[in-house]
């Protein structure tokens, strides 16, 4: 339960620093194609940090595994979708948007992990 909730803190702050950063220090330096890169990397970060403070609400009324798995999912989620956005707008190497689809698979995982958790649930 911290652990997710510590996650789901950090990636929400991180969430503010990046759109700051990208707002206002990359506006000037990036192509607007690279700016919507940064800017779909930081809406799924905010989502999915979102979904991890409800998964450490969650798991202080009911423990289950499949809360476990989503918030994994949704960690490591975080980590490939966002982090290979931020590097393909940072250093401009496309071939870093073949790690995408691999945190939005994890992403998918994690929301049928938390639909099964509901199902399950008491």
């Amino acid at each position: 339960m911290r652990l997710w909730l510590s996650i789901g803190a950090l990636y929400g702050f991180l969430g503010v620093a990046f759109g700051a950063f990208g707002a206002h220090a990359l506006r000037a330096r990036l192509s607007p194609d690279l700016l919507a890169v940064w800017k779909t990397a930081v809406e799924y970060q905010f989502y999915h940090a979102g979904a991890l403070l409800l998964i450490g609400l969650w798991l202080r009324a009911q423990q289950s595994p499949a809360l476990q798995v989503a918030g994994v999912c949704f960690a490591l989620g975080v980590l490939l979708f966002s982090g290979s956005l931020y590097a393909l707008a940072l250093s401009g190497v496309r071939g870093l948007g073949a790690v995408t689809p691999l945190g939005g698979l994890l992403f998918l995982v994690g929301w049928l992990a938390l639909f099964v958790a509901a199902l399950r649930s008491a």
